[in-house]
């Protein structure tokens, strides 16, 4: 079961986002703000999926580009952390804050912080590191995170939900997990590990190296 979530995670995450839509559609019956915040977990799946498998070179470019690696379907960031950083950390913290709502806006402060800090790094740090235009996960960003984060804020102030309590709490919170999943990557990194992408997570370039060698 592992093993297979360890390769397919962001697959079922594709599932799940298909349910949540149906969810949302079926049962309209939640504040803007709730809306928001499903819609917010939508965006992180679809982010994941355009990262993973619809382009699917997120792992080696980061290993390449980001980390110099001489092993990028494999170091630092392998199948073992990525699963554990995005479904432990990432889907638990947009499911928290989805359902707790209003109850808990600085969770949903928390949460929105990872997608402004996803589209700071797909937007400006990859792009510069790798002196290209575009990078797995690029667009999703554009297309799903950034207008989730417009209308949480805008929501957030319209209906007068946010205290400063919740600010307090959640852009510290949001900056902590933003630092926890680039640390997770070093944290769980191995040389010998067997927690190997496969050769389409990795850069076309490298998959023609590793053939010519």
């Amino acid at each position: 079961m592992m093993k297979f979530l360890r390769k397919h995670w962001y697959d079922v995450g594709g599932v799940l986002s298909l349910m949540v839509l149906a969810f949302i559609y079926l049962y309209p019956q939640r504040t803007d703000y709730e809306s928001v915040l499903w819609l917010s977990l939508v965006s992180l799946f679809f982010h994941q999926l355009e990262e993973y498998r619809i382009v699917g070179t997120f792992p080696g470019f980061v290993n390449k580009v980001m980390f110099k690696s001489e092993n990028p379907d494999r170091y630092p960031l392998n199948t073992n952390t990525a699963f554990y950083v995005n479904v432990f950390l990432g889907w638990f913290l947009y499911l928290l804050a989805a359902l707790f709502g209003e109850r808990a806006v600085w969770l949903g402060i928390a949460s929105i912080l990872i997608s402004l800090g996803n589209v700071i790094a797909h937007s400006i740090l990859f792009n510069i590191k790798g002196k290209t235009f575009y990078n797995a996960g690029l667009a999703s960003c554009w297309l799903f995170f950034v207008p989730c984060i417009y209308y949480f804020f805008k929501t957030i102030y319209a209906d007068n939900l946010v205290t400063y309590s919740d600010y307090l709490i959640g852009i510290p919170l949001g900056i902590l997990f933003n630092i926890g999943i680039f640390k997770g990557i070093g944290w769980l990194a191995d040389k010998n590990t067997t927690y190997i992408f496969d050769q389409r997570n990795v850069l076309p370039k490298d998959r023609e190296n590793r053939l010519v060698e």
